[in-house]
Formats: structure tokens, sequence, C-alpha cells
């Protein structure tokens, strides 16, 4: 495809939240058109890079909005530098925090790795898959102790002379943290030039990040700079804002969705985003085109959710999720739905509602059980569940049956 030397195509374009540089349209070191035609005439992909910390065992939707680019860019024909942060994991990105962060073991950043590793399709065809491991040529997975680990001391004193301690302390989090007198660890200072020394290692063209990520990612084109390279782009996209509508999207808030939810909880999850995050969850969680969805705030509500949800299933399951989350929240059609289930094997009878609840994982504790069920949240087969401490004898007395939380989390009961 010929870009346009002035404008990006819309694969690119959309969502995107900022670009930099952004300078002279004719110039390959100044806009990012002009580094995609020459690369276009010159006959080579652009390396685009993205790295990821594995801190964490789970991808949610938010994060997903990162991958979602990085694929269009492996499906336009360039080549995906996706770099899991198993040595800058162990530091920790001092991002967003407002203290020193806990550093991992290898081990558990080697386990968290293999797991996102799965969650983004390696070993599924390309179709089902977030990103693209099948084609050769598209994906490069690398683990930046490849480089890092052999750095010795010279070298990492080389890396700290290339930038001051006003311009860390420039970096808001940092700021924010001396100016409080919250402590700020020294090797919390290395954390940037490590991202940064990671596009050098890889010549990134493009780096992909959110919008939290910029002083990184402008560390990387520094970095490149210093040791004579083509500097990158960086492209930043939005923060996702959580199922609550305020806060961004965090395990920790308990507002995501992950990526590994079952169909029926997904559609259910998201057929419930608030009105005013409805645009920005269809412009970067889908591709469907804002103007062609219903007016009506509801129909879209269900229209992005379907689409989230076919995304990452496909259209019959997604419309069966679907069918089933009109017919649970009615309260009818239970015994045909397809619920994913819960089983009763570690609860102990007579059990009372606020353990059950718990006990299946339907809840994070007890206090949250009774706190949901005292709120009229939590209902079986459509009935709701009016007393915490209201007691089940046996599996027998619940066996089949469907629990449901609010009206976005249902299980159906096994053995």
């Amino acid at each position: 495809m010929t870009v346009p030397p002035h404008s990006l195509p819309n694969w690119l374009a959309r969502g995107m939240a900022d670009l930099f540089p952004d300078g002279n349209p004719d110039d390959v070191d100044q806009a990012l058109a002009a580094r995609l035609a020459a690369a276009e005439l010159e006959g080579r992909p652009l390396r685009v890079k993205l790295g990821i910390d594995p801190t964490g065992s789970d991808i949610h939707l938010g994060h997903s909005i990162l991958f979602r680019k990085l694929r269009a860019f492996q499906d336009a024909g360039h080549t995906a530098v996706l770099i899991i942060g198993d040595f800058t994991a162990r530091i920790g990105d001092p991002t967003g925090k407002s203290a020193t962060r806990v550093q991992l073991t290898t081990e558990q950043v080697e386990a968290n790795a293999t797991t996102y590793l799965r969650q983004l399709g390696q070993g599924q065809p390309k179709e089902k898959a977030l990103l693209d491991f099948e084609t050769p040529g598209r994906l490069e997975v690398r683990r930046n102790s490849e480089w890092l680990e052999g750095l010795d001391l010279p070298q990492v004193i080389g890396l700290l002379g290339t930038a001051t301690v006003g311009q860390m302390l420039a970096k808001d989090d940092f700021a924010k943290r001396y100016g409080g007198g919250t402590p700020i660890a020294l090797h919390e200072f290395l954390y940037p030039l490590l991202q940064g020394y990671d596009s050098v290692a890889v010549d990134a063209d493009v780096e992909l990040g959110g919008t939290d990520q910029k002083f990184n990612v402008a560390m990387g084109r520094d970095l490149q700079r210093q040791f004579s390279q083509r500097t990158q782009f960086g492209l930043l996209l939005p923060i996702l804002v959580g199922l609550d509508g305020v806060q961004k999207m965090s395990k920790s808030l308990g507002n995501t969705v992950g990526l590994e939810e079952d169909p029926l909880s997904m559609y259910s999850k998201l057929e419930k985003v608030g009105d005013a995050a409805i645009n920005d969850y269809v412009m970067l969680l889908t591709d469907l085109a804002n103007e062609a969805l219903p007016a009506n705030p509801r129909e879209k509500q269900k229209a992005m959710a379907l689409a989230v949800t076919a995304s990452r299933y496909g259209m019959h399951v997604a419309q069966k999720a679907q069918a089933d989350a009109a017919t649970l929240v009615a309260g009818s059609g239970a015994a045909a739905a397809d619920v994913p289930e819960a089983s009763l094997s570690a609860v102990n009878f007579p059990a009372k509602a606020f353990y059950l609840l718990s006990a299946v994982g339907i809840c994070a504790s007890s206090s949250e059980a009774r706190r949901q069920i005292k709120g009229g949240a939590a209902r079986l087969e459509g009935e709701k569940i009016m007393d915490p401490n209201q007691e089940f004898g046996s599996v027998s007395e619940l066996e089949g049956k469907v629990l449901q939380l609010g009206k976005k989390t249902f299980r159906r009961l096994v053995p």
C-alpha cells in the first residue's frame, strides 16, 4: 500500500493519542508517514517495538490496545519486535508508582512471560491470536536479558552519563515522590535508561506505548542518537478506562475484562460499560466505524460487546453469549444457557450463602460476599438471595443451578 507523504493510513492513525516527532512531512526522521513511504520504496519492513514487563500473569483488554496496534503493523507487512522485559521486570517500572516496587525473581518473571505469550496467541493460528506468530518475518520475540545482563560496570556508567538528575526528576512520578519526600532508590533511575537501550539493541523504527510511557519512549530516542542510530518514532495510545468508567483498567481495582475470560462473562461485562466510555471502547478495541453504530446508547453497548467478544472467540460464540446473557438477566432460560461452571468440590456443607459465594470463587472474600448479598446483587436461579446466612445442606441442593452476581457474572454449579 502506498502511503501518501503527508498522511497516515487509517489502520495506524486510529485511536492514536500522540506521535512524536511530528515535524517536516518530507523528512523520514521527522514524519512517520515519510518513513513508511521510504521503507516501502526500499522494500524493507519497519521494526516496531513494544516492550512488556511480565510483572503479573494476566493480560486484560486495557493491555490489548497496544497489542492490537502491533498486530495492525504486522498485517501491514512490518516486523513486530516484542520485547519481554525479563531483566527490567526485576527492577520494576516506576511509572505510576508512589513507592519503590518490589523486585521479582527470575523464576517469577519467566513464569509470567510464558503465560503472557500463551495469551497473546503463541502456538495458535494467526486468525485466532492477538498477534501473528505464524507468518515468517512478522514477529521477533526477544528478552532484554540478551543484551542487558552482559553490560559491565563501565557500560552502565556510560549509560548513566547520557542523562542528568534534572532530566530524571522531570519525570512526573519522580517529581511527585521527590517533592513529597518519598524515597527514590537509585536503581529506579536505571529503568528508563535500560528500556531506552532496548530500542538501541533492536534498532527500532517505532516504539508503541501508553500515554504514561512518553518519558521512557523519548529516552529511547535519546539513546539511539547517542549510539548514532536513526531515531525511533514514539506512537502513544490512550489508557483504557475500566468497567467503573472512572479509573484506568487495572486488576487491582477490580474493573477489568481479562483476555481469557469466558465468552459469557466477557460479553456481560462489556455490555454494561458506561455511556461515556463506549466510544473509546469502540475506537480502541474494535474495527467498527462509530458512525455505522446504532445511535441508541444501549444498542451501541451491545454492538461493541458483541464485536469485542467475537474478536476473541468468533462471531458464532459471541452471538451465543449475547443470547445467553439476555435470557439470564431476564431470569429465564438458565437451563439452556452456556454458562461457565464453578465446582462445589471445595465447599464444606452445610454451607451458608456468603461462604458459598466465596468458596466457588464468585466473590474474592466472605466479607465481600456478605456485602454483595446485602446489596441485593446475588441470585440463585434468578431468585434473589436475601440472607447472607441462608444455608444450603448438600451438593444435590445446588447441582446444575446458576449462581449470579450482579448482571455480569454467572456460574453454573457442578459437583
